[in-house]
């Protein structure tokens, strides 16, 4: 059988958030872009879908996440201009932290390193604003202000109209089978298709691991639950509701308002169960605690909102030990690119490194400081490095 043969200046592998919004960045440069997907993005696969995600900029254990941040919401702004659509809706987010004051302070110095817009509430300020809130006495919040709520379909799908005008070729449901490096590009064998391409960049979400498991990166595939629950009254609706997360201890709950009666949405960012890429989801439902744990966080702290479940899902999180990215060049190939782990807290994030991967590939380094991203902090790829070198 004749294969199909391509070539392209760059090559992505995976075109869900990051590589749909790297090939858009890349395509306007002018660059010849070719975007490969197992499946059709946005699709329901990955880690892109359910309705949102909360975009937040006040990150308390990290600052250099701060400025991707900030950077991210201007880019975000940027794409509403440019579709017509609107991808963030600004309703805030409130931070609530159940073991008192001292989990708030480092949020809060983050915020007045940064000068960032938020406001600190006290339980009862919480509860007087929002009344669907039932929170011991230690509780204290921090609302950011200008934080929200992200529509990731809309964001793919407006990433993949915006990279296709700028010339950018997309093939959906093609699957890798083979990458081959070389000294100067790299060839990429699908059922039909022969690509080749001065450069590549990996960012393929769960089926990183697969493609690059001779590096052996520190990355699991974790099964996260989320579910729309029913609520009584006008309490969680939007606009008057935020977004919201809920730490306790290690424990944080996320969630969105009920939009229009669809349910007020509930995730646990922590737990989970590991699985393998390419076996089968077990689907919502499977295992008692998806339902389980989301509606002891509503019972606890918004019992109005723990009505029917209206519906459930899952996703898939790729998270490194320290939950950081990895945004860094391949160790043994200086030519591919990596983008991987985002440890379910990277769409947020996806405008601003969509434009720092094309940077990456085409300007040799991004803009904005990615070295918290490097592979060099796992000592396995430091080594190989060290070898190499």
């Amino acid at each position: 059988m004749t294969m199909n043969k391509y070539h392209s200046d760059v090559l992505i592998i995976g075109a869900g958030s990051m590589g749909m919004a790297a090939g858009y960045y890349l395509a306007k440069k002018g660059i010849q872009t070719v975007l490969l997907d197992a499946y059709d993005p946005p699709h329901l696969q990955g880690s892109h879908h359910g309705d949102t995600r909360l975009y937040r900029y006040t990150y308390p254990d990290q600052r250099p996440f701060i400025p991707l941040a900030l950077r991210a919401l201007e880019l975000w702004k940027e794409l509403e201009a440019q579709t017509s659509e609107q991808i963030l809706d600004p309703t805030g987010v409130l931070s609530i932290g159940i073991d008192g004051p001292s989990s708030m302070e480092d949020k809060l110095a983050a915020a007045r390193e940064f000068s960032l817009p938020v406001e600190r509430y006290s339980r009862e300020e919480i509860l007087k604003r929002w009344p669907g809130f039932v929170l011991p006495e230690s509780a204290e919040g921090l609302l950011e202000t200008q934080a929200g709520i992200l529509y990731p379909e809309k964001a793919i799908q407006s990433y993949r109209q915006l990279a296709l005008q700028e010339g950018a070729k997309l093939f959906p449901h093609t699957r890798v089978e083979k990458v081959t490096y070389h000294a100067h590009g790299v060839t990429v064998q699908t059922k039909d298709h022969i690509f080749t391409a001065d450069k590549l960049l990996i960012c393929a979400g769960a089926g990183n691991p697969s493609l690059v498991g001779d590096l052996k990166l520190p990355m699991r595939v974790m099964r996260k639950a989320v579910g729309w629950f029913e609520t009584q009254g006008t309490f969680f609706h939007s606009p008057a509701f935020p977004g919201f997360v809920i730490t306790k201890g290690t424990t944080d709950y996320y969630g969105f308002p009920d939009r229009e009666g669809g349910g007020l949405k509930v995730g646990r960012h922590d737990g989970g169960q590991e699985v393998q890429f390419g076996h089968e989801i077990p689907p919502f439902g499977s295992f008692t605690e998806d339902e389980q744990d989301l509606r002891q966080c509503l019972d606890t702290y918004m019992p109005q909102a723990s009505g029917q479940l209206l519906r459930g899902s899952t996703c898939l999180y790729t998270v490194t030990p320290d939950e950081h990215f990895i945004v860094d060049r391949h160790p043994n190939h200086s030519h591919v690119l990596l983008a991987a782990g985002f440890s379910g807290h990277g769409f947020k994030f996806v405008s601003a490194l969509g434009e720092a991967l094309s940077q990456f590939l085409v300007e040799g380094k991004p803009a904005i400081d990615l070295s918290l991203f490097s592979t060099r902090r796992f000592p396995s790829l430091e080594d190989m490095e060290s070898r190499k070198g």
